[in-house]
């Protein structure tokens, strides 16, 4: 017995081996690897906003937290890929699409609700010419307007949900007729009022984006004689527009109504409702469709009715009249859906240098909302 307790204990207090500062490093690297891949997969990733589609709740430059366990991780779509890199870099794929796993999603804190700032993947990418995965497709950040069996409709660029109007983002744009006497606005006062103009309809005759804060100031210059909001009139058609159908006289500022599909919910399938859910349920819920005389078969059977796998959300920009969001592409997938934008990290301002002035320091840390 005694023999037995000696020889397991000589075994025991035998040194490990010491491990080299190669292999030390190597394993450090691995670590540093799978924490980080896990922390980007699953919990939150960090964007850049490249464009002034939402101005000015979110400015171009600005770097965002995003995180993806608000409505639960999804599960990468196309496994093999190159970590921490765009879909293509250089013109070469960084993602092989061979193998495509079935959409999937952690639990989460919530589903995104009605005034979230969101992160997902463009939908209008969804199409057989571009043959791109869900999670390879072009990253967009949008504020949710509409969520799952909402009806929205816009009038006179005023978003209403269920009949009742949608509050409006507290520093929401929108783009105004400006008439000037002639003399020439000085561009830098413009950019230190971030004020964009958009085009130029005569010699005294502009369409400018103007922040909410500047419009007073902006009112007040000598040389300023008129400024008035922009809105495309009710009933004029915009082949823009979703669905790209002329019996819908819809366009940006006057649109719907509209219901968002809902997991579970039924449509009879007619001439109306067709053209504006065949999007959904051929490219995003990936069913065969086809149109012979005035019947509609789905996977190769006759359907008068069709049911829906997701749920679907109307994402738009802040800044109206500059944001190509779902009133260009229609409804946002749930599969499409990344995460909720929660804190600008850093912002930039690529017209100055990092040293004077190119990093907007009231803005570091900053909660989005």
């Amino acid at each position: 017995m005694n023999w037995k307790l000696n020889f397991f204990r000589k075994n025991n207090t035998q040194p490990k081996a010491k491990k080299s500062k190669t292999r030390e490093w190597v394993d450090a690297l691995v670590f540093a690897l799978v924490a980080s891949t896990v922390i980007r997969g699953l919990l939150f990733s960090a964007y850049a906003i490249p464009s002034g589609s939402m101005e000015g709740t979110q400015l171009p430059g600005d770097y965002l937290f995003v995180s993806k366990i608000s409505y639960g991780p999804r599960i990468a779509i196309t496994p093999i890929a190159f970590p921490f890199t765009e879909p293509v870099v250089g013109g070469v794929k960084t993602y092989w699409g061979g193998i495509q796993l079935p959409y999937m999603r952690l639990p989460g804190f919530s589903s995104p609700q009605k005034g979230d700032i969101v992160v997902f993947n463009k939908p209008d990418e969804a199409g057989p010419e571009y043959n791109i995965p869900i999670d390879e497709r072009t990253t967009l950040i949008k504020r949710c307007q509409a969520t799952p069996g909402d009806v929205l409709t816009i009038i006179n660029s005023q978003v209403y949900i269920n009949g009742k109007p949608m509050a409006n983002a507290p520093k929401a744009q929108t783009s105004y007729a400006v008439v000037t006497d002639g003399a020439e606005l000085n561009p830098q006062m413009l950019a230190d009022m971030r004020i964009t103009v958009r085009q130029q309809f005569s010699a005294n005759t502009f369409e400018m984006i103007i922040p909410g804060e500047q419009m007073a100031a902006f009112k007040s210059i000598a040389n300023i004689k008129g400024v008035q909001p922009i809105v495309q009139p009710a009933g004029v058609y915009d082949a823009e527009i979703f669905p790209h159908n002329d019996h819908f006289k819809w366009n940006m500022d006057n649109y719907g109504p509209l219901k968002m599909p809902a997991k579970g919910w039924t449509i009879a399938l007619n001439d109306s409702t067709f053209a504006l859910y065949r999007r959904a349920i051929e490219m995003y819920e990936n069913n065969t469709v086809d149109v012979k005389g005035k019947d509609i078969y789905i996977n190769g059977k006759k359907a008068s009715t069709y049911t829906f796998k997701m749920d679907y959300y109307w994402m738009m920009g802040d800044n109206r009249h500059d944001s190509l969001d779902s009133r260009f592409w229609g409804y946002v997938p749930e599969d499409h859906i990344i995460g909720k934008a929660k804190v600008t990290w850093l912002s930039t301002d690529s017209t100055k240098n990092l040293l004077n002035g190119g990093i907007r320091w009231d803005r570091l840390l900053r909660p989005i909302n």
